[in-house]
């Protein structure tokens, strides 16, 4: 099955929906923040266990308490449902 690359104007719409991401660089991107080093570290353990189920790995970069995040999907060289798909389970994760 092939993975399918979201319209511009399907990608604004889910954005409306999805709090705090944004679109930089043609990519879903966000900035989490945490009380400490120790917080932002165990979140990014929960996403890679997330990640790794849903096969789908984020570009992110972490700094102390600061975990920047950007999704895109190689496969079809733009954004999918699988972003959306994890941006939303790393909200749940982060709250």
């Amino acid at each position: 099955m092939s993975i399918v690359k979201l319209s511009d104007a399907d990608v604004a719409k889910r954005l409306e929906a999805l709090t705090g991401w944004e679109l930089t660089d043609g990519k879903l991107h966000r900035e989490f923040r945490f009380e400490s080093f120790v917080h932002a570290f165990g979140f990014m353990t929960r996403v890679a266990l997330v990640a790794e189920a849903m096969n789908h790995h984020p570009e992110w970069f972490n700094v102390y308490n600061r975990v920047r995040v950007d999704l895109t999907t190689h496969e079809c060289a733009g954004i999918s449902e699988r972003d959306f798909a994890l941006a939303d389970r790393m909200n749940g994760l982060a709250a």
